[in-house]
């Protein structure tokens, strides 16, 4: 069984940073774009930013410039370095990716990981 598991959020005052982590094991032959999604209070879950196998990266307006994703492919690794962090940014960070395991393709979401940004 697949699995993403995130890790690095936490408390932090705004204009600082944190790095997430999201690392995917099990029976993984492929993973091709993965992705940060984040939901907040009483909002949509919506697309941060995304990289593909390749390395391109995507991200939407609000956090250009101020976040970065990158991955490491011989880890089945994405991480999300975040900085001049904001309260707006507060929400639960999702991983996402779209992977192939032994059997089929999947689209595979992590637990969360909660990011509070304190004013």
């Amino acid at each position: 069984q697949v699995q993403l598991v995130e890790s690095g959020g936490g408390l932090v005052q705004a204009g600082g940073s944190l790095r997430l982590s999201c690392v995917a094991s099990g029976r993984i032959l492929r993973i091709f774009s993965m992705a940060w999604y984040r939901q907040a209070p009483g909002k949509q879950r919506e697309l941060v930013a995304s990289i593909t196998e390749s390395g391109s990266a995507n991200y939407t307006g609000s956090v250009e410039g101020r976040f970065t994703i990158s991955r490491d492919n011989t880890r089945n690794a994405v991480y999300l370095e975040m900085n001049s962090l904001k309260p707006e940014d507060t929400a639960v960070y999702y991983c996402n990716s779209a992977l192939r395991d032994s059997i089929q393709y999947l689209s595979v979401w992590g637990q969360g990981t909660l990011v509070t940004v304190s004013s």
